[in-house]
């Protein structure tokens, strides 16, 4: 593509109240980004070639400053909340006409046209217009790629217009502070100015996704990974940061659907994105093979370190955060599925980290079941890294994503359960934590354990074995499982002493209970049966 845009292009930015004294930069290749990106000082390349930069104040996503534009779309579809949060209309026009007038006092910008959604019967057109050329590129990599063809007779649907140099006054812009996010689902549009996180860009379009789809589409969109099988049979995984979802689903023996977000039609599951946003604190070859070698030019990797006097990075540092990340293209994976589409579920995974060591290592769900944990979206981390401080910290987060969910977590979770049911889909639970105790007592359960149960599952191998009912949380516990010792099989039996189990069991199921208090007037009378027993 030329770096001109065409003038039809140009009429639809002037239209859009964009009307850059000087160039506009359209749709320009990664190598080129990168080039300007390091000519203007912005970033480095690693010893691989891939460009390093640094996003500034912001590291991570900012859930408090994220806003939907309440008005006649959205005041009784929203389930406002701590992570939906209202903002007049007003406000909209004022950042927007703001921020308009900020870029357009720039010597450049940088714009790209892109797709959301794999399959072409949900595609949605994007629009990007970015203040800086990384920015740029990771809409490239984690977007759609539109054709020359495809970009002859292009029509945003939504645009996304983003502006880290640009803060907002809270005084009078109706803000919480100076960097924001705005959603208006009647002008098709998201503001971002003051944070130069890219990860914003991304849950924009995907928060987008998640009202749109389900309402409108009748799909059910997700926050998992996905892969599929050569016989064509995919399996979805769901879990919160750090609960195994991008090692688990990369599988040499099966295609990658995608890392992140996919949506689940009658007759299909497909990936969002095109690319990967994955993260790279402690990151080795030998543990992330796929991710370590993507990691070469055209990648964009955030607030990372190097190795002192070197352009090695150094994938321990956290001294600018822990929330180091890489995007890069899909094709970048050796095994990714071309197009990022597969067939129906035959299997999901709730993955877990209970940090607690009380969840059953594997097990299976009941459809109830299923939508009583898909609402909870539980996980348990090791809580900070004070000395003397052991104790596990509960997570929950609704349908494994709260904050990118504009409509009740029900809303989601009867969808799943009806889908579950139509398609016949076993659900199963996965604690990749830990096992024979709490953190600090018990031991980490082993990664080739809780591969052989997912290898397992996904060959039917558990389909004849005997179960039996956990007391307290109810699902279904395999007595054996192929290339696992059954003793691990029962959490209860690898604990020392089978009453603190008992009781750390029974306090960790009032916290579920407690957590699903808010979302109880919401949801059918299948799932309130679902509950623990306390």
């Amino acid at each position: 593509m030329t770096e001109s845009m065409t003038q039809l292009n140009l009429q639809q930015l002037s239209a859009l109240g964009l009307k850059p004294m000087h160039q506009v930069h359209y749709q320009l290749s990664p190598e080129v980004l990168t080039e300007q990106t390091v000519f203007r000082g912005q970033g480095v390349l690693n010893d691989t070639g891939a460009l390093c930069i640094e996003t500034g104040e912001f590291t991570g996503r900012s859930p408090q400053d994220k806003f939907i534009v309440k008005d006649a779309i959205t005041t009784d579809t929203v389930h406002w909340n701590n992570f939906n949060i209202a903002i007049e209309e007003k406000y909209f026009f004022q950042l927007k006409e703001k921020m308009l007038h900020y870029l357009n006092a720039k010597d450049e910008i940088w714009v790209r046209d892109a797709f959301a959604c794999a399959d072409p019967a949900y595609r949605m057109n994007i629009r990007v217009i970015n203040e800086n050329p990384w920015s740029n590129l990771f809409a490239y990599n984690m977007f759609l790629r539109p054709s020359e063809q495809e970009l002859e007779n292009f029509t945003p649907e939504w645009h996304i217009i983003q502006a880290p140099g640009f803060k907002a006054d809270p005084a009078v812009d109706g803000t919480r502070q100076h960097n924001f996010a705005v959603v208006s689902f009647t002008h098709k549009t998201i503001l971002i100015g003051g944070t130069g996180y890219t990860g914003e860009m991304k849950k924009g379009i995907f928060t987008i996704l998640n009202y749109v789809l389900p309402q409108q589409k009748n799909v059910l969109s997700m926050h998992c990974s996905a892969n599929m099988g050569e016989a064509g049979d995919v399996a979805i995984f769901f879990g919160l940061s750090g609960t195994g979802k991008t090692t688990l689903s990369a599988d040499p023996n099966r295609k990658l659907i995608g890392d992140d977000e996919h949506g689940w039609t009658a007759n299909s599951v497909f990936n969002f994105e095109g690319g990967c946003y994955a993260k790279t604190i402690d990151l080795s070859e030998e543990k992330e093979p796929e991710i370590f070698h993507a990691i070469r030019p055209g990648a964009l990797v955030e607030n990372i370190g190097f190795v002192a006097g070197t352009n090695q990075i150094d994938f321990t540092s956290k001294k600018i955060t822990e929330n180091t990340r890489v995007s890069y293209p899909l094709h970048f994976i050796s095994n990714a599925a071309e197009p990022s589409i597969g067939g129906l579920p035959k299997n999901i995974f709730f993955l877990t980290c209970d940090a607690y060591g009380v969840l059953p290592p594997i097990s299976r769900l009941t459809p109830g079941q299923a939508m009583y944990q898909f609402i909870s979206g539980y996980t348990a981390k090791v809580a900070g890294t004070e000395a003397g401080v052991t104790e596990p910290k509960s997570t929950f987060s609704a349908c494994f994503g709260a904050p990118f969910l504009p409509l009740h977590p029900g809303k989601y979770a009867e969808m799943l359960g009806q889908k579950m049911r139509e398609h016949d889909v076993k659900v199963w639970m996965i604690n990749t934590g830990w096992s024979g105790g709490s953190y600090g007592v018990g031991s980490r359960m082993k990664l080739s354990y809780t591969r052989a149960m997912i290898t397992a599952a996904l060959k039917g191998e558990l389909d004849d074995v005997a179960f039996e009912v956990h007391p307290v949380f109810g699902m279904m516990m395999p007595a054996t499982c192929p290339g696992v010792p059954s003793e691990i099989l029962n959490p209860r039996n690898t604990w020392s002493d089978a009453a603190a189990y008992d009781a750390k069991a029974k306090d960790l199921a009032q916290q579920f209970v407690n957590n699903f208090s808010k979302y109880a007037a919401g949801v059918s009378e299948e799932i309130l049966q679902a509950a623990p027993n306390v």
